[in-house]
C-alpha cells in the first residue's frame, strides 16, 4: 500500500489515465472487485447508499453517518482513491459542510463531491431540481475548503444548473466554484458532448463526466470525453443495477422452480467469492494460530 494520501493517489490517478474511469463500488466486495479489473480509481454514489444500504430514495433521507459507515468498510480493505458523494454536505451551515470534510478525511476517502441542489434534493437526472443561489454553493465550498485537514484532500464541485437555468449559468457557477478554491468541476445531465469542453475551457480544471446508465446524458466512450476534454469519467452505478437485476432473476427462478439449478450458471462461484476476498490468506493465518496453540 502506498505512503501517500488517498487525496493525493487520487490526484495523480487523473494526472496518469487520460480520462480516468472512475467505477462505482456499492460495496467493499466490489471494490476490491473494481481493483481486480485494473481500475485506479472508486467511488460512492449517494444514490447507492441510499437504494442499497438504506433502501430508500434519493431524495436527502440519508445522513453523513450512512455514508461513512460505506466509506470506512471500502477504505479499510481498499487502498484505491475512493471519490464520495456528499450531496449537498449533509446539513444547513457552513458547519455541517466543515465536519463532513472533516469526517470524510477521517475515514480514508480521497475526495468529495458536493452539489447546489436546495436539502431537499433529488437525484441529477430527474425532473423539477431546484437549486440554492450561486453565492450559497460558494459559501458551501469555501467552508468545505477551510475545513481541509489534508491539502491533497480533493473538493469536486458539482452543479445542477444546466436543467434549472441553462448552460451560461452552469458555466457560471462552475467558474465561481474554482476561484472560491474547488479542484475540480462535475456538471450534472449534460445533454451534448460539446459542452464538456465549453467547461474545460471556462475553469481550466478538471471536469468529470457522470455516464450513468438511464439518465439525461449519452453514454460516451471514453475516447469520445477524451475529445472533448474530460479529466474524469464516472460510472456510478452500474455494477449495482447489474447486481440487483441479477439478484431479482435468481429470487424469481428459486421461489419459480423450486430450486437454483436453472441459475446456477450465473453465480460466482464459492471459489472465485474466496479469491477475490483472499480468504485462504486468511484461513492459513487461522491454521496457523490453533496449531501453535496445541
Amino acid at each position: 500500500m502506498s505512503n501517500s494520501t488517498p487525496g493525493q493517489r487520487f490526484r495523480d490517478a487523473v494526472a496518469s489515465e487520460h480520462p480516468l474511469q472512475v467505477v462505482g463500488a456499492i460495496n467493499a466486495n466490489h471494490a476490491l472487485l473494481a481493483k481486480r479489473a485494473g481500475f485506479k480509481a472508486i467511488y460512492l454514489s449517494g444514490g447507492g447508499v441510499a437504494a442499497g444500504s438504506l433502501g430508500v430514495p434519493d431524495l436527502g433521507i440519508t445522513g453523513l453517518d450512512d455514508v461513512l459507515t460505506d466509506v470506512r468498510r471500502i477504505t479499510d480493505v481498499c487502498d484505491l482513491p475512493l471519490l464520495v458523494d456528499v450531496d449537498t454536505g449533509f446539513g444547513s451551515s457552513a458547519f455541517n459542510v466543515a465536519r463532513t470534510v472533516k469526517s470524510m478525511i477521517k475515514f480514508g476517502a480521497a475526495a468529495i463531491h458536493i452539489e447546489d441542489q436546495v436539502g431537499a434534493k433529488r437525484c441529477g437526472h430527474r425532473p423539477n431540481k431546484e437549486i440554492v443561489s450561486q453565492q450559497e454553493m460558494v459559501d458551501r465550498i469555501k467552508a468545505a475548503v477551510d475545513a481541509r485537514t489534508d491539502d491533497s484532500f480533493v473538493i469536486m464541485a458539482r452543479t445542477d444548473a444546466l436543467a434549472v437555468e441553462g448552460l451560461e449559468s452552469a458555466l457560471d457557477r462552475a467558474a465561481a466554484c474554482i476561484e472560491a478554491g474547488a479542484d475540480m468541476i462535475f456538471p450534472e445531465a449534460i445533454t451534448e458532448l460539446e459542452m464538456y469542453k465549453l467547461f474545460a475551457n471556462r475553469v481550466k480544471a478538471p471536469i468529470l463526466a457522470n455516464i450513468t446508465e438511464f439518465g439525461a446524458t449519452p453514454l460516451y466512450t471514453t475516447e469520445q470525453l477524451a475529445g472533448a476534454d474530460v479529466s474524469l469519467v464516472l460510472y456510478p452505478l452500474s455494477a449495482f443495477r447489474a447486481m440487483n437485476k441479477a439478484a431479482e432473476n435468481v429470487y424469481t427462478a428459486i421461489r419459480r422452480d423450486g430450486t437454483q439449478q436453472n441459475v446456477i450458471d450465473t453465480m460466482q462461484t464459492r471459489m472465485e467469492l474466496y479469491d477475490r476476498i483472499d480468504y485462504h490468506t486468511f484461513e492459513q493465518k487461522l491454521d496457523a494460530l490453533f496449531a501453535a496453540k496445541k
